[in-house]
């Protein structure tokens, strides 16, 4: 931060220094030119310079300017240099009125006709430099904008491909995995319609993790008939040791999710806490609308155990990509409620 700051300063003194440096050597090379008055005013032109530029940077963060789309900015530029360009025409001739007025002892004119007669020129010229330094400063914060969103879509690329194999892992697990052909193998005598199906599960959820595209956001209605084929192949396992609600409110094919997050949160609560209790648990989903949010509760039966390594990268990824999908506006939290409840709650703005 200090370096930045201190970049601006150097670029703001040169910028300024340069400019009316300029103006001296046409003088000079015109031989109307006096050291007095070029010292002067080589002062009084950074000093004016720099005061109103400095202002418009403060007053122009403090409004978040630049964090607005072009056709929102464009108008406020236009106005703004504008503005500056009529604040540098008083304040510069005022100078050179001044300068004169006191180095040269004595004007013959008045400050009127002063004024009149170099206020064109003098707003022209402001006209023109506040243009640049206006179209430059914002052209700088554009760039780093630029910069830092593909910076963030790396990361997000980068979580989601993280967020994609931990899937696969999962479902690729062995326990999971041969605890589904176990079944499956038991069901095909018992009975073979079920087996079929478990068999159609399985198949649909190792193609979900080996097709799907993590990287795009997907509806609602998809990642809910994902977790519904999750947990019904579940169900065979566990029978009567899982109990399954699901709530929703809201139309789920009009919004979109990120892939694998009500999954995830699901598969962490089956794992980690219902398959731990012999007499297994519970687990209900709610979806609903709250403050133009979507609302997502997964709560489940168990107790919130410090998580290892291995059992909070998922839910750490899942809270990575929420941060960088929706630029900190979404929340995720999970925490231990009463009665050996546990609620894991996510909210993702309306896209």
């Amino acid at each position: 931060m200090i370096e930045r700051i201190s970049n601006y300063w150097k670029i703001q003194f040169i910028g300024w220094i340069t400019a009316s440096f300029y103006w001296g050597l046409l003088a000079f090379f015109t031989g109307n030119f006096s050291w007095k008055i070029g010292i002067a005013d080589l002062i009084l032109d950074v000093f004016v310079g720099i005061t109103l530029t400095h202002f418009y940077k403060n007053f122009a963060l403090r409004n978040g300017w630049n964090k607005l789309n072009l056709k929102k900015l464009v108008p406020k530029i236009a106005l703004s240099v504008l503005t500056l360009s009529l604040l540098y025409m008083v304040l510069i001739v005022c100078k050179l009125y001044l300068v004169r007025l006191f180095i040269l002892k004595g004007t013959q004119i008045s400050f009127i006709e002063f004024f009149i007669s170099t206020q064109l020129q003098v707003f022209i010229t402001g006209t023109r430099l506040m243009s640049i330094w206006v179209l430059a400063y914002h052209l700088y914060h554009y760039s780093r904008l630029e910069i830092e969103t593909v910076k963030e879509n790396a990361q997000l690329s980068l979580r989601i491909k993280e967020a994609q194999l931990n899937n696969l892992s999962a479902q690729l697990n062995p326990h999971f995995f041969f605890n589904s052909l176990n079944n499956i193998k038991f069901l095909m005598l018992e009975n073979p319609d079920l087996a079929r199906r478990a068999i159609d599960l399985l198949s649909e959820l190792l193609r979900s993790s080996l097709n799907s595209n993590v990287g795009k956001l997907i509806s609602l209605d998809d990642e809910i008939n994902l977790v519904k084929d999750y947990l019904e192949l579940e169900k065979m396992r566990f029978e009567e040791r899982l109990q399954i609600e699901m709530e929703i409110t809201l139309d789920t094919t009009k919004h979109l999710i990120l892939p694998l997050s009500i999954q995830s949160l699901v598969e962490n609560a089956i794992k980690h806490r219902i398959e731990k209790r012999k007499s297994g648990g519970c687990i209900v989903i709610k979806i609903e609308e709250k403050n133009n949010f979507i609302n997502i509760n997964v709560q489940n039966t168990g107790k919130l155990i410090k998580e290892n390594k291995d059992r909070g990268i998922g839910l750490k990824n899942l809270q990575e990509r929420l941060l960088l999908q929706y630029n900190g506006k979404a929340f995720f939290e999970i925490k231990q409620m009463e009665n050996e409840t546990v609620l894991a709650t996510i909210l993702i703005p309306f896209k």
